[in-house]
């Protein structure tokens, strides 16, 4: 069903009719007056407090708030551990803020009326609110391979990468003949840019034959690239368009980090052979549905437009429950994205602005693709955080035909979000509609061992998931205890849970 486009509660519906009756999908209006009924006092568990019923099963191992994408993961990957999950989401679907939108459902969020007609059917689109692509090796498809949600999803390769320099779109080089033809280098810059690539890509760091002198947890970036003969210039372009760097800060910073994200995108660019990343088709909306489902079937309990009035602490200033209403449900511990948990529990970590954009056309310079990326380094528009900008139509089933959707994003250095993107939207040609949007990014101010609050960080504003996944990668050892096996080839698909 979701290869069809069908998503959201006609996934639940799904999981309710064909599935044991070990969990369920529960989907509550939010009028509704439907209540479960009160128990008696001989009935009542001793977690319960007068005047309350329980919500759904009532006891768990794990309250996770909102169903972003991980969120769900992290829902998915206790339930499989034998954990008892409730998942509980303010919204009426699955994905909460990286949620793939229908055409009506995206201008009602927008307040914008009714789509005009020039755009195609409402079905035909799925619009990503946080637009981001996935590394081919990265770590998130690592864990889609892990837990087998591939087999609810197709994936497409993306059709390009390029870099923004000196007013002009370049394509990266994806393959040693692209490099040699390339305009982004000089003929003799050329010859140093292979001989870098082919030290990164011989480097291992438990092989100290492979270190050639160098020790890369000592010599900084900068000192790297230097040591190659590279011109600043070529830095730049490495740094943001291949390591995928925000900022400059890295440069002065031991090496061996950047190297392995290097690495990553090289062994990622192998594989495809046009760029490093992949993508669902109908949206990103699907990924955090695939997780859900993992939980549901192994017995988890969802429930929709359910907002959480109170998350319930006990004396010691732990998280013991929450409560919906005269409804409540008690865990071990508490999930969540930070718009679930009190404001003594996030810190603001700045603002991010995106604008969706509609066009009739493929972006200029990217050789008519139907999707690419396109990275605007900082430096090259006097900005300290990259732009980036993302393009996806028809071809992966996100669009009408004929309509393309590119997604700008930065981090905002001032405070007019507008100016902030202008870069990017220029390149964009002519727009037939936007929508523009600016986001606060919160962290947890502490990592919810001692009140058993396990908050996400907001996404960031990258279009790749790979800075996300770490953040993922450190929830999950916060909750357990234990580091998640990724120990996975992410070329296998033998591996399961």
């Amino acid at each position: 069903l979701l290869l069809q486009g069908i998503h959201q509660s006609s996934l639940a519906q799904l999981i309710q009719l064909q599935t044991p009756a070990s969990y369920r999908v529960c989907h509550h209006p939010k009028m509704s007056d439907d209540k479960e009924p009160t128990p008696t006092p001989e009935e009542r568990p001793s977690w319960l407090k007068e005047g309350m019923a329980p919500l759904a099963d009532g006891e768990y191992d794990a309250i996770i708030l909102g169903t972003g994408l991980k969120e769900c993961i992290i829902s998915g990957l206790l339930s499989v551990n034998g954990k008892r999950v409730l998942h509980m989401d303010r919204n009426g679907y699955y994905g909460a803020d990286c949620a793939s939108l229908n055409l009506s459902n995206l201008y009602t969020k927008f307040k914008a009326g009714d789509p005009p007609e020039y755009l195609g059917a409402s079905r035909e689109f799925n619009v990503d609110l946080i637009p981001k692509f996935i590394m081919a090796c990265g770590n998130l498809t690592k864990m889609l391979l892990h837990t087998k949600v591939t087999r609810y999803l197709e994936f497409k390769s993306i059709d390009g990468s390029y870099v923004y320099k000196g007013g002009k779109i370049m394509k990266v080089p994806a393959s040693p003949e692209e490099a040699l033809k390339s305009s982004l280098m000089g003929l003799f810059e050329k010859r140093r840019f292979r001989n870098f690539l082919i030290y990164v890509d011989d480097y291992d760091e438990v092989k100290p034959e492979t270190f050639k002198g160098l020790n890369l947890q000592v010599m900084t970036m900068r000192e790297l690239y230097k040591h190659f003969g590279l011109v600043e210039d070529t830095h730049e372009f490495i740094s943001h368009a291949m390591c995928l760097k925000t900022d400059e800060k890295h440069l002065d910073e031991p090496a061996l980090t950047t190297v392995k994200e290097l690495q990553t995108y090289m062994y990622s660019l192998q594989r495809y052979g046009t760029s490093p990343y992949i993508y669902p088709l109908y949206g990103l909306g699907g990924l955090p549905e695939g997780f859900s489902r993992l939980c549901a079937i192994h017995g988890g309990t969802f429930m929709l437009n359910r907002d959480v009035d109170e998350i319930l602490l006990n004396a010691e200033g732990e998280a013991t429950g929450v409560r919906a209403g005269d409804q409540m449900a008690v865990a071990k511990f508490i999930v969540g994205d930070p718009s679930y948990f009190p404001r003594d529990k996030i810190r603001p970590t700045g603002k991010i602005v995106r604008c969706i954009c509609f066009l009739d056309h493929p972006i200029a310079s990217t050789n008519d693709s139907e999707s690419c990326q396109i990275v605007i380094p900082g430096p090259q528009v006097n900005r300290v955080n990259d732009i980036f900008v993302c393009s996806v139509s028809s071809g992966l089933n996100t669009s009408a035909k004929g309509i393309y959707i590119a997604i700008v994003s930065t981090k905002m250095e001032g405070t007019q979000p507008e100016e902030e993107i202008m870069p990017g939207l220029k390149i964009l040609g002519k727009i037939l509609q936007r929508f523009t949007t600016v986001a606060s990014g919160y962290e947890p101010t502490a990592d919810g061992k001692a009140d058993k609050c396990f908050i996400s960080s907001s996404f960031d504003a990258a279009s790749h998931f790979e800075g996300d996944c770490d953040d993922l990668l450190s929830l999950y050892e916060r909750i357990t205890g234990e580091k998640l096996d990724m120990n996975i080839n992410a070329d296998s698909v033998e591996a399961d849970y």
